[in-house]
C-alpha cells in the first residue's frame, strides 16, 4: 500500500471487521452464555442481558475519558497536531481492544471448564474471527503512522503494539478460570456488549462516512457471512 489507504478499501475493511464481530458476538459469545447459564440452573436470558448490558456501559465510560475512533481519525493541520492525532488513535485502539482478549479468554476457560455450550474449536474460532479483523485496525493505525514521516518498521510496531493487549487479556481471563467459573456467562455477555458497542459506535460510521458507504456494507455482510460460516461450521 502507498502511505494512505485508498478509501473504498479502508470502508471495505471496516465494514468486514464489524460483521466479524457482530457474528463473533452473537455464535461465540451470548448463545454460549445462555447455553451456560441454562446449564447452571439459572434464567438464560438474565446474565445475557445483564453482562451485555455491563459491557455497554463500560465501553460508555471508557469513551468518557478517550477519543472516539471517528473523531482522532480526522487529521488536523501541523504535523505535531497529526503526530498526537496518531498517538491518541494508538490509544484508543489498545483500549478497545480489551474486550476482545478477554472474550477469547472466556471462551477459551469455559472450554477448559468442559461446558457443554463451548468447544475448543468455538474457541478457536473466536480468536481467528477477532485475529482477522484485527488486520484492518492495524493497518488504520500504521498507514496514517507512515504517512506522517514514520519508519515502516516504526509504524508496523505500534500497529502491532496496540494489539498486545488482547493476548494479554486472554491469558490473565484464562488463568482466574476457576475464581471466574460463577460468573462466566456473564463475562461472554459482556464481551459481546463491549464489542457490539465498537462497531455500532466507531467501525459502522467510519465505514458509512462520505461517498461509497455501500461498499461498508457489503464488508459488513461479507464479514458476518464469514464468521458465521466459520462458527457454525467449526463450532
Amino acid at each position: 500500500m502507498k502511505n494512505e489507504i485508498d478509501k473504498k478499501v479502508q470502508k471495505l475493511l471496516l465494514g468486514f471487521a464489524s460483521g466479524i464481530m457482530t457474528a463473533a458476538s452473537i455464535w461465540s459469545l451470548i448463545i454460549p452464555s445462555m447455553d451456560m447459564a441454562e446449564s447452571q440452573g439459572q434464567i438464560a436470558w438474565v446474565p445475557a442481558t445483564v453482562g451485555f448490558a455491563l459491557g455497554i456501559i463500560f465501553l460508555l465510560i471508557l469513551d468518557s475519558v478517550i477519543p472516539h475512533l471517528h473523531v482522532v481519525s480526522k487529521k488536523p493541520e501541523g504535523i505535531k497536531a497529526k503526530l498526537k492525532n496518531s498517538t491518541m488513535l494508538v490509544f484508543a485502539v489498545t483500549l478497545h481492544n480489551i474486550p476482545e482478549g478477554m472474550a477469547v479468554g472466556v471462551t477459551v476457560a469455559g472450554a477448559l471448564m468442559g461446558n457443554a455450550g463451548i468447544s475448543i474449536a468455538g474457541a478457536l474460532v473466536l480468536a481467528i474471527g477477532i485475529a482477522i479483523q484485527n488486520f484492518p485496525e492495524g493497518a488504520i493505525i500504521s498507514m496514517p503512522l507512515k504517512s506522517e514521516g514514520l519508519s515502516k518498521p516504526k509504524a508496523f510496531f505500534y500497529g502491532a503494539l496496540s494489539g498486545i493487549v488482547e493476548p494479554i487479556g486472554a491469558i490473565i481471563t484464562i488463568l482466574l478460570t476457576n475464581l471466574i467459573t460463577p460468573i462466566l456467562p456473564y463475562l461472554l455477555s459482556f464481551a459481546a456488549g463491549a464489542m457490539i458497542y465498537v462497531v455500532v459506535e466507531e467501525l459502522i460510521p467510519e465505514s458509512q462516512e462520505g461517498k461509497h458507504s455501500n461498499i461498508g456494507t457489503i464488508g459488513v455482510a461479507l464479514g458476518f457471512i464469514v464468521m458465521m460460516i466459520l462458527d457454525v461450521a467449526l463450532g
